[in-house]
């Protein structure tokens, strides 16, 4: 036959693309179900930096980092305040002038809701980012 016998077939592990859009993924999911609390694997720098900036505009409450030996895991607390968070990817290029066109292609207004940036002074905002007067990469944003 053209297949091997059940026997001889592997389980196929799904490849994790993007850690952050997992992460984000996993956020918006359980904010859309009404969660309290929703646990994130595997933790990434990158995860960490970005729940910082959201934390910090009061999108999400504390965070807690528990450390299994492996890839780790991050309990989130939700405020029920997110309405959208998503991952940009490829990670494009924003320079300080095209900003404006950004916050307009991904946000709904001008008063609520932030692009995350890396930047060479590292993981913040776009509005951290302008006063800064330094663009950088998109990673991705939330509102």
């Amino acid at each position: 036959s053209l297949f091997p016998p059940s026997s001889q077939l592997r389980p196929v592990k799904m490849v994790r693309m993007s850690v952050l859009a997992d992460a984000l993924k996993t956020i918006y999911n359980a904010e859309k179900r009404g969660k309290r609390q929703v646990l994130i694997r595997p933790v990434s720098k990158v995860v960490i930096k970005f729940l910082q900036v959201m934390q910090k505009h009061g999108y999400i409450g504390e965070f807690e980092l528990v450390d299994d030996h492996r890839s780790g895991k991050i309990v989130v607390e939700l405020t029920g305040r997110l309405n959208k968070c998503g991952v940009i990817s490829p990670r494009f290029d924003v320079g300080v002038r095209d900003m404006e066109k950004w916050i307009g292609n991904l946000l709904p207004s001008r008063q609520f809701g932030m692009i995350v940036l890396t930047t060479a002074f590292g993981i913040m905002d776009h509005e951290e980012a302008r006063r800064k007067h330094t663009g950088g990469k998109v990673l991705g944003f939330f509102y």
